[in-house]
């Protein structure tokens, strides 16, 4: 299980978010994710003297802030791939495997992260998990398909998929978010869950899981690379 959840959390994701700061050099093209822990990553990032080339990004929110700290925000087909990617998660094992979505943002980041030399996942210690799955899974579908998608969910994982109601993504569709899960083969679910027709993503990240983690913890920042 993760650490205990710490009596200020903000902290700990301040301190990850600086931490980070180590893996971007000068001149690179930068990939930046989503979340209360990229937006510390993002203010030190900002305050610091790194001169990136560039910066992607996997939201529009995200890509606000990085323009209101004067850094050039590209589009991927532009850039074409980035030197190092800065995302958080919402649970995270000990494979370096992820849940991420619940910022609604996960087939960008997924598309990014696919994109980047370099993959760092920033996190608070509570984020850590034997076993995937506590965290409702959240699913990117074709709005037409929502319902359909739906029932092809229960009979694949014997999960509970719910609307996440007044939530569209970036790209025009809905997230479904599946509770109940015991994640035992991330890839594999990973996988089939892709083959639903009318499924964008999924917010399994395991066929591409992190390089490196950033673990934010009372006792300091604990590093761990796959």
């Amino acid at each position: 299980m993760g650490y205990p959840p710490p009596m200020d959390q903000n902290a700990l994701k301040k301190q990850v978010g600086e931490a980070a700061l180590k893996y971007v050099r000068d001149g690179m093209m930068l990939g930046v994710g989503t979340g209360s822990t990229v937006n510390f990553f993002i203010e030190a990032l900002a305050a610091s003297r790194i001169q990136l080339k560039g910066a992607v990004s996997s939201s529009e929110a995200s890509s606000q802030r990085l323009r209101a700290a004067k850094i050039e925000v590209l589009e991927l087909n532009d850039a074409t791939t980035c030197d190092v990617y800065i995302d958080g998660a919402d649970e995270v094992d000990r494979g370096l495997r992820m849940i991420k979505g619940g910022g609604a943002a996960l087939t960008r980041e997924k598309i990014v992260a696919a994109a980047s030399r370099q993959f760092v996942c920033i996190a608070d210690g509570s984020k850590l998990v034997d076993v995937l799955g506590k965290f409702p899974l959240p699913v990117e579908v074709i709005p037409m398909a929502r319902s359909y998608v739906a029932r092809e969910i229960v009979t694949l994982t014997g999960g509970q998929p719910e609307y996440r109601i007044g939530v569209k993504t970036d790209n025009g569709n809905v997230i479904l978010d599946v509770h109940g899960l015991s994640i035992t083969d991330p890839v594999k679910l990973e996988t089939d869950l892709n083959q639903i027709t009318g499924v964008v993503t999924n917010g399994i990240f395991a066929r591409r899981p992190a390089d490196v983690l950033l673990l934010g913890t009372p006792d300091g920042v604990k590093t761990s690379k796959a």
